[in-house]
């Protein structure tokens, strides 16, 4: 585990980004259970490739703008994984669910003897099932990604989630896509390589872009060249081109997920997080490359991508203290009229992320959260929700 410690950056600071996920690793532990699940996993993951890469047909995963059915989302009760922090994380993620509730329709997966819990916390407007064990709050990781044909046709594709490469157990979360496309009724199948929701963003016209450190990883795609990963993105997302960045390797336990720093707003239209002109962490320059790079590609389509740039706020001034405090505007999430943002208590990039995204989706609500402690556990709104599209 020394080789995933916290690097410091030029400021002193260490990466805020996932790290208290990764921090809780020696406590929760990948557990035999969970290392023998992952071990069969990597078996049927190997079995089924073939099968996957025949079945997305006409399926295609949508832009997030599409119209939802309702929203997934995972209750954490794990004191293991999040020891003093599972109190404010539970609070943050019955508030995140609240609030997108107003919009669409929330379930919330729970483990069995924690759904009194959880539904008390979110409230009647939220459905709270115990049918769906789980062993974190990450949907966007865990949870399966939904495809439509346009043609009225719902599907869903597994991205074989192994603890962010076995690094947290997750003998509940590696089967939750699976069991959430049986509860729903929808088919399921499993992609040909393994990874998670939130490292890879469609534009749902063809053009993906994606971290390689997070995917072309030794610790998720071992035997697999840069090109079959490619083919096996495509496949999944029904999509045609990948756009890739370098990334930041081994300092998060995701190994820099794209969504807490580019997004697409629509087919050749991006957005991308940008830090302080004074901040030349690993970090912000790997932001600053994410914009050049996004900016000055084409996308499926064939049209340039038009990029917006969304200011992240300044550390100095947040309501944290917490050194691995993940200040993500770029982790909001989507839903029926509106866009659930946060905000981190640096009053004046607050407002000007407000106005940004609201210039970004014109019709929407957007409602910024508090969600402090999800943030010092290193996610965001995006990370732990997963929308199901209208077919």
């Amino acid at each position: 585990m020394n080789d995933h410690a916290a690097p410091q950056d030029p400021a002193g600071r260490t990466r805020r980004r996932q790290l208290d996920r990764r921090g809780f690793l020696t406590a929760a532990g990948l557990t035999a259970a969970g290392a023998a699940l992952a071990a069969v996993g990597g078996e049927a993951f190997a079995a089924v490739r073939p099968a996957a890469r025949a079945a997305a047909g006409g399926f295609a995963v949508p832009l997030d703008t599409v119209r939802h059915t309702r929203t997934w989302m995972a209750w954490p009760d794990s004191s293991a994984i999040w020891g003093r922090q599972l109190a404010g994380v539970q609070a943050n993620i019955a508030l995140i669910a609240k609030t997108v509730a107003k919009y669409e329709q929330v379930i919330m997966c729970a483990n069995a003897a924690s759904v009194s819990k959880a539904k008390s916390a979110c409230g009647s407007g939220v459905t709270v099932i115990g049918t769906i064990p789980v062993d974190d709050c990450w949907m966007r990781d865990s949870g399966p990604v939904f495809r439509t044909n346009g043609a009225g046709g719902l599907d869903t594709v597994g991205l074989n989630f192994n603890g962010w490469g076995n690094q947290q157990t997750h003998a509940k979360d590696t089967l939750v896509a699976g069991r959430i496309a049986a509860y729903a009724a929808v088919p399921f199948t499993t992609a040909a390589f393994i990874g998670e929701g939130g490292a890879v963003e469609t534009d749902g016209a063809g053009t993906l872009m994606a971290t390689r450190s997070s995917i072309i990883n030794p610790d998720r795609n071992p035997n697999l060249s840069q090109a079959q990963i490619e083919a096996a993105m495509c496949t999944a997302f029904g999509a045609s081109q990948v756009i890739w960045f370098k990334g930041v390797l081994g300092r998060d336990i995701t190994d820099d997920h794209v969504d807490a720093t580019s997004r697409f707003l629509a087919s050749g239209q991006g957005l991308v997080q940008m830090p302080l002109a004074s901040d030349n962490d690993a970090w912000s320059n790997d932001a600053r490359q994410q914009y050049q790079i996004l900016s000055s590609s084409t996308g499926a389509q064939g049209n340039p991508i038009s990029v917006t740039k969304l200011q992240g706020p300044d550390y100095n001034l947040i309501r944290s203290t917490n050194p691995d405090f993940v200040g993500a505007y770029a982790n909001y999430y989507v839903c029926n009229g509106a866009v659930i943002a946060p905000q981190f208590g640096d009053t004046r990039a607050d407002a000007a992320a407000k106005v940004t995204l609201q210039r970004a989706f014109p019709g929407r609500t957007v409602e910024q959260l508090n969600i402090d402690s999800l943030g010092g556990g290193g996610g965001g709104i995006h990370c732990v929700t997963q929308q199901q599209p209208v077919p």
